[in-house]
């Protein structure tokens, strides 16, 4: 994910766990807010394994939030992943994002009705 939709600091993820809103499912909690520009920030505690559990974990979730960056509003996204999203595949994953993208709605009305490229786009099968 490039530097510019990366939420680092801190302070700033302190705010958005005080003022944003939460909605959450199986594998993952999503929490937005209200802000001029679009950031985005991944949060895996030490629940869901260890540091190389954590850091697939957080991979996996910058490729799921990627096809989403151009196409949602502006705000401060926070997603937290739950213990169960060690276990969890990468297409499980991309379901729950899209899920908690579209339960804050924030969406654009294009991304709304159709899949991103990434989903949509899959590798033909191999021939033998």
């Amino acid at each position: 994910m490039e530097r510019q939709y990366r939420l680092q600091k801190n302070k700033a993820f302190q705010y958005v766990y005080h003022r944003g809103k939460s909605v959450a499912c199986r594998d993952l909690v999503m929490l937005v807010a209200k802000s001029k520009g679009m950031k985005v920030g991944f949060s895996v505690s030490k629940k869901v394994g260890n540091a190389v559990t954590r850091n697939k974990v957080k991979r996996r979730l910058r490729e799921c939030f990627r096809p989403y960056l151009g196409g949602v509003k502006n705000g401060l996204y926070v997603v937290v992943a739950r213990p169960s999203a060690a276990e969890a595949t990468f297409q499980s994953l991309q379901r729950d994002v899209r899920y908690l993208l579209k339960k804050h709605n924030v969406l654009s009305p294009a991304l709304h009705q159709d899949k991103p490229q990434a989903e949509a786009r899959q590798r033909p099968a191999r021939q033998n």
